[in-house]
């Protein structure tokens, strides 16, 4: 056992994890990350004490345990454990199957993104926790991002609380509508382009799974103190997780956090609990903080993410690509212009506009040309953009700017990874859609209520055609 009690010496005083990894398997067999999620212990810590057990452990596929006749021996490192009551409350709380089947229902997390999901008991544990400390009843709650449907158990433990969502992710917001019956309110947004103006100055509290990047957290604190009606009376609830064997990564997060002006009222420990992030022991802590009268908020359109199409460390697009975009855009002698990709505001009327969108993860197509006002606008995106897959896709996004654009679809342009599309303004355009930066009930009588504060730009995906009489 030397080679255990190395591994276990290495760690310090953070070793209890570590004797419940020994415990799950002198008790039970268990694959890797049933391992990692059940002790909170990083993935390669378990890794270290499985490689330190060697013979001692019975493998049957991707099933381990420790074998019957040496398990005994290692009772030695079983340890009592911490009970808390709400872990036990959650345990056998009548909404948790509920809470279980919406989980296992929600629509994978789109690939672009950098999203891992939490467990049913975790979204169960934040709506209890959420309802014991606050007045869920007259505060304004707002999710910024809510792949984990908090929202949703919210309002099963507090049917008066009236949360509201906005999400990156279209089929999300579709989701929640459906499921929360029309008593949650969506809005689509990008945070990296802006939060929707119906939302920002009016919430109490603001919670939110940011990733777990101090580019990510600093962007969605910096958001979520815009979204606050008085910074520094309401709180700001973040998830956030880190390995304990990079700390310094934990005090980057931390220090970006501080210097947005908040402060740290609590950090509980292990609060969140995640199927996959098995780098950081699959758990992550819950930090609640209150701004001070200084808190700052940023304007960020750099990369949040660890990896994927939209991390810190993506490539950018290729000069020689997009010299061939800004010919496809002047090529009836049209006058041209580049811009960011930006919806937030209107911009002014140009010519030909070019924008590169080959970091789309799904939605800024539509959103760009929504926002966008110009004769002729050339984009480029990946060619496996989701409203370029088939015909029936390109079909759906045509109808919803046909009031606007006529578009065409130039797959494999101008190499095989990439496509462009075009869209040339239509001689009589529909108002709603030239005027997409307006307040809904500015420019139409004809609105729902809980659309008349949205921007056209901000209306969740699913309810546009609707509205726009499709």
């Amino acid at each position: 056992m030397k080679a255990l009690d190395d591994v276990l010496a290495a760690h310090g005083v953070g070793v209890r994890p570590l004797y419940r990894v020994i415990d799950l398997l002198r008790t039970g067999d268990h694959d890797l990350g049933e391992l990692v999620r059940l002790s909170t212990a990083p993935r390669r810590s378990v890794e270290d004490v499985l490689a330190a057990l060697g013979d001692d452990l019975d493998r049957s596929g991707d099933r381990l345990r420790l074998s019957p006749g040496v398990a005994a021996s290692y009772l030695q490192y079983s340890v009592p454990r911490y009970a808390d009551p709400l872990d036990e409350a959650v345990a056998t709380h009548e909404l948790l199957p509920k809470v279980a089947e919406w989980v296992a229902e929600v629509p994978p997390p789109l690939a672009a993104l950098d999203h891992v999901q939490a467990t049913p008991e975790t979204v169960l544990r934040r709506a209890l926790w959420l309802d014991a400390r606050y007045d869920l009843a007259s505060a304004n709650l707002l999710f910024l991002g809510d792949h984990d449907l908090t929202s949703l158990a919210v309002r099963a433990v507090c049917p008066s609380a009236s949360p509201t969502v906005v999400d990156l992710d279209e089929r999300v917001l579709a989701y929640l509508d459906d499921r929360g019956a029309g008593e949650i309110r969506t809005a689509h947004a990008d945070l990296r382009v802006g939060l929707p103006p119906a939302v920002a100055g009016r919430a109490d509290l603001v919670f939110s799974d940011p990733p777990y990047t101090p580019e990510g957290m600093g962007l969605f604190a910096a958001r979520g103190v815009q979204a606050l009606r008085e910074p520094s009376e309401g709180r700001l609830l973040f998830a956030y997780g880190y390995s304990p064997r990079h700390p310094a990564l934990g005090a980057q997060v931390q220090r970006s956090l501080a210097t947005l002006g908040l402060t740290f009222e609590a950090i509980l420990p292990g609060f969140n609990s995640y199927f996959g992030a098995q780098a950081i022991g699959s758990a992550a802590d819950l930090y609640v903080c209150q701004p001070t009268a200084k808190a700052k908020k940023v304007r960020s359109g750099k990369a949040i993410y660890t990896h994927g199409p939209q991390s810190v460390e993506a490539a950018g697009t290729k000069p020689a690509l997009l010299e061939k975009l800004k010919e496809i855009a002047v090529a009836d002698g049209l006058s041209f212009e580049s811009r960011p990709v930006d919806w937030s505001i209107s911009g002014p009327e140009g010519d030909a506009v070019a924008m590169d969108l080959s970091a789309d993860p799904g939605p800024w197509l539509l959103r760009t040309l929504l926002g966008t006002n110009a004769r002729r606008l050339a984009m480029l995106l990946p060619n496996a953009h989701p409203d370029l897959a088939d015909q029936a896709s390109q079909t759906a996004l045509a109808a919803l700017v046909t009031g606007k654009y006529t578009l065409r679809y130039l797959r494999s342009t101008p190499d095989n990874r990439h496509a462009v599309v075009v869209a040339d303004a239509v001689e009589h355009q529909s108002e709603v859609l030239t005027r997409a930066h307006a307040r809904l009930a500015n420019v139409s009588l004809d609105v729902p209520e809980d659309l008349q504060d949205l921007r056209l730009v901000d209306v969740p995906r699913h309810r546009l055609a609707a509205l726009l009489g499709l």
